[in-house]
């Protein structure tokens, strides 16, 4: 018999192949050499066998030899949710990596609102849901000791100090490489590479077990067979309710579990793993679960009445001699426990530092002075450390506090019960527009207490909940009995909490959301969330406001640390084209620095702390003065009284620029009301009088009335191109538009152009193209980009003042999009009004006919809408415009003559 000696040596081996690997794969990565494997369908796969935990190791044969088949359900849970994967996991990848969310609470709060109020919840939830949980591993980690402690007299076992030095070293090792890098983007790669391997040892492990009891003890498959239909494990246990319940939980924890959401969503490399993992971990789970009902059957028949039969993985083999293959289980066992307790703690501990220390420790920062590069990338990190460690001890406590005497399965199903209450509002943020902040939480706060009420405090024991309460009701009422509530009696009790603690989560959830009305911000994150797959870009959610660039290059950098931060900041002044030292704070970048920034501190502080700076949002001056003090974030870049000179005037300039812009907005705003009224004045009025002849006057001539109704067609006609104009500029900015994706060839496109735009010309313009380069085929809403190229085209024919006009097409390509230029040889736009085009109310030359200002501002509609841009080129010698769009997989195709 190994002795404990023996044992404690094989832990402390095995532990430190798994440093070695987290360290190998961590320095790989961190040197940009991870080889392909570590980024492959195979590593994701694995690090989702994190589900299969100490419960499913140990007691899954427990269970199954307490309630026959009825373990079934925790396999077929996540099995039907990953069979279903396009319908909900897809969504949910998607909309993590794109929101660059580093937890399901950062999810959530990003969902509804940015709310860091929800995130605290669902933190709370989730440290109170998975301490049960964590409190489970200790136990068989406890209990594997126990077993090889009673052979071995020579050595005095105690059971509290073991669960101390185990809970000690795997906050060690969550430490060590869970907290080693802040942006959620630079993924765990050697947690996640260590947890892979776990999984195969934990597969390895109980395969070996369960062939060595199928042919070593039972003698072979029909005799394994003819034990179990002599057992009691073949008969249906629970009811069909019951095994409803559990697969429900099972899949819903799938989902929720904070360690699931980690290594599926947040560790996710690539969105096609999904593919793989949709078929290879149900085999991995059909893999670890074949010889479950062998080892229960064969174990209740062989080993003494009273056997822990949670323990049958490891004490059938020490039965039977198998000394090796004993320390092998228990190495799948110890497998199994320490990977889901490592990365819960680390998920767990990213969100009690996003959502509940970086606000305590904002405001304690207000007014304390200077701040230094990087200090809030310290202070997260330091939290999430402490928070590894606190979340440990609250585990050891739950054990200590319970007495570990429960059945892992039933410890196991009062975590899952907790951690499904943020199924209701995850599943109607993704797909439901009017889920609201307020019903989210409504919905949880029900829940959440519903559930403490009627499995978490029964659970616990020890006097938390009298006995008078238990058999009488709160306040002497019996129909608020925990285990029958509302008087309903005769339900299993985890049946029963699931029922009112999921019903009326729902309910009330649905019911506050129909209520309330979403914020902007709601609503426009829940566009983004539901409408994931069709948005290819975020909300435009900063708008009025000028924001100085260096403020929140301070502010990134407290965050980012100097070297990401200025590396960011040059990105994007790379891309609005290098003007200047620092990128102006238009919407699209500040909705960029606004994600990045949330994967290092997450969506609700990220959205805080920027608008706290731009303003548009409700933030107090306590809060202003927490995040940046303007005064010690210019004395970091501004030792000198020249420099802060220049940057004070450089702030004056931009701000008399925008508010010169702002003018010149408003009176084209004048004008386009008063141009609008006129354009429909004066149809109208035409029409009304023509038509007022025709049916006054019954005896003119033919030709007149054919010239009449004429005139009123041509009107009509007219007014409708108006109304048109606006209509389809409300439909593109309200994003209500359906875009129509094709393929087909840019060439195409441009033929139809041409020949739309100059049909009927008295003055056609002359067009110059070159149809080799535009043999490049896209895929697009090709009618919608056909509609800019008309309005390019008609615009060069109409405003081009050259004696004979002219217009180049040219196309070209590069850094992954297409571009297409078109430049007529007139004098182009004056500068003043270059600014202006694309502005809606904007028309710069209003003494000429045609149009009402409204071409350029559908045209850039539509370009944000297909993911491209269209911007005006003030370097060419004529009128010149760019429109640029992406390209994914580039194919030029034959040149069209």
């Amino acid at each position: 018999m190994a002795s404990l000696n023996v044992l404690a040596l094989v832990c402390l081996s095995y532990v430190a192949l798994l440093f070695f690997v987290a360290f190998l794969a961590d320095r790989m990565a961190t040197r940009g050499r991870s080889a392909a494997w570590m980024r492959s369908p195979l590593i994701y796969t694995l690090s989702l066998s994190i589900y299969c935990t100490a419960w499913t190791f140990y007691g899954a044969v427990g269970y199954a030899a307490r309630s026959g088949l009825e373990f079934i359900t925790i396999y077929l849970g996540p099995t039907l949710v990953m069979i279903g994967w396009w319908w909900g996991l897809r969504k949910l990848v998607r909309v993590g990596r794109s929101q660059r969310v580093t937890s399901i609470a950062d999810l959530l709060s990003a969902r509804y609102g940015k709310s860091n109020a929800l995130a605290i919840g669902v933190t709370l939830l989730a440290v109170i849901g998975i301490t049960p949980y964590i409190s489970l591993q200790l136990q068989s980690i406890t209990l594997s000791f126990a077993i090889f402690a009673e052979a071995d007299p020579l050595r005095s076992y105690h059971e509290t100090t073991t669960v101390f030095w185990v809970a000690a070293g795997l906050a060690i090792f969550a430490i060590l490489f869970g907290t080693r890098n802040l942006n959620a983007n630079e993924r765990h790669h050697g947690v996640v590479t260590a947890i892979a391997l776990e999984a195969v040892v934990k597969l390895v492990a109980l395969l070996a077990v369960g062939i060595f009891v199928v042919w070593g003890v039972a003698g072979g498959v029909s005799e394994t067979l003819s034990r179990i239909d002599a057992s009691r494990i073949g008969e249906w246990r629970g009811g069909g309710g019951r095994w409803g319940t559990i697969t429900f939980l099972a899949a819903a924890a799938f989902v929720c579990l904070p360690r699931m959401f980690q290594v599926m969503v947040v560790e996710n490399e690539d969105e096609r793993h999904l593919r793989v993992a949709a078929w290879a971990f149900p085999l991995y789970l059909l893999l670890i679960s074949m010889f479950v009902v062998p080892i229960a059957a064969v174990g209740l028949e062989l080993l003494p009445t009273g056997s822990n039969p949670d323990m049958f993985v490891l004490t059938l083999p020490l039965a039977q001699g198998q000394q090796g293959l004993a320390m092998l289980s228990f190495l799948g066992g110890f497998s199994s426990a320490t990977s889901m307790v490592i990365v819960a703690a680390m998920a767990l501990s990213t969100m009690v530092s996003n959502h509940m220390v970086m606000p305590i420790w904002l405001r304690m920062q207000a007014g304390v002075g200077a701040s230094v590069s990087g200090d809030v990338r310290n202070v997260v990190l330091f939290s999430r450390r402490i928070s590894i460690a606190v979340i440990m001890a609250l585990g050891y406590f739950y054990y200590t506090l319970s007495g570990g005497g429960a059945a892992l399965a039933a410890v196991g199903l009062i975590s899952f019960a907790g951690i499904s209450q943020m199924l209701p509002a995850l599943v109607g943020g993704l797909f439901w527009r009017g889920a609201t902040r307020s019903g989210a939480l409504a919905g949880l706060s029900v829940g959440f207490a519903i559930w403490v009420y009627t499995m978490l405090l029964p659970a616990l024991g020890g006097g938390l909940l009298p006995d008078h309460i238990l058999a009488d009701g709160l306040m002497g009422l019996s129909w608020l009995r925990p285990q029958a509530l509302f008087g309903i009696e005769g339900l299993d009790s985890t049946v029963h909490a699931v029922l009112w603690s999921m019903s009326l989560n729902a309910a009330v959830f649905c019911i506050v959301s129909l209520l309330t009305f979403p914020s902007p911000i709601e609503r426009l994150q829940g566009a983004q969330f539901v409408n994931v797959f069709e948005h290819s870009s975020g909300p435009r959610g900063w708008t009025g406001s000028v924001a100085q660039s260096e403020d929140l290059m301070v502010m990134s950098q407290r965050i980012l640390g100097a070297t990401e931060a200025q590396a960011f900041f040059q990105r994007e002044l790379t891309r609005q084209g290098g003007r200047g030292t620092l990128p102006d704070p238009t919407p699209a970048f500040l909705e960029r620095l606004e994600r990045e920034l949330s994967a290092s501190i997450g969506a609700a502080a990220a959205h805080a702390m920027i608008g706290q700076i731009v303003g548009g949002s409700s933030v107090s001056v306590q809060d202003l003065l927490a995040v940046a003090d303007e005064t010690a974030q210019m004395l970091e870049y501004s030792n000198q009284l020249e420099t802060q000179s220049a940057e004070l005037s450089r702030t004056a300039r931009q701000l008399r620029e925008t508010n010169e812009k702002l003018t010149q907005i408003s009176q084209q705003k004048d004008a386009f009301l008063s141009q609008v009224s006129h354009e429909l004045r004066t149809p109208m009025t035409s029409i009304r009088a023509f038509s007022e002849i025709l049916r006054d006057d019954g005896e003119l001539p033919l030709a007149e009335k054919t010239r009449y109704a004429t005139i009123i067609h041509d009107e009509a006609l007219r007014l409708t191109r108006l109304l048109n104009d606006l209509l389809d500029l409300s439909v593109l900015e309200s994003g209500q538009v359906s875009l129509n994706m094709t393929a087909g060839t840019l060439a195409e496109v441009l033929d139809h152009a041409v020949s739309t735009a100059l049909a009927g010309s008295m003055q056609p313009m002359r067009v110059h193209r070159d149809p080799v380069s535009e043999g490049v085929r896209i895929s697009s809403d090709l009618d919608r980009l056909a509609q800019v190229f008309i309005n390019l085209i008609a615009n060069a024919q109409k405003y081009c003042d050259a004696n004979q006009p002219e217009l180049t097409i040219a196309v070209s390509q590069g850094a992954g999009e297409i571009r297409i230029d078109f430049t007529d040889n007139g004098s182009g736009v004056p500068a003043a009004f270059q600014q202006l085009i694309f502005e809606k109310f904007s028309r710069v030359s209003p003494e000429r006919a045609g149009g009402a200002g409204l071409g350029l501002a559908i045209c850039r509609e539509i370009m944000q809408r297909l993911g491209g841009d269209i911007c005006y080129l003030s370097n060419q010698s004529g009128g010149s415009f760019r429109i640029s769009l992406p390209v994914e997989r580039k194919k030029l195709a034959d040149p069209l003559i």
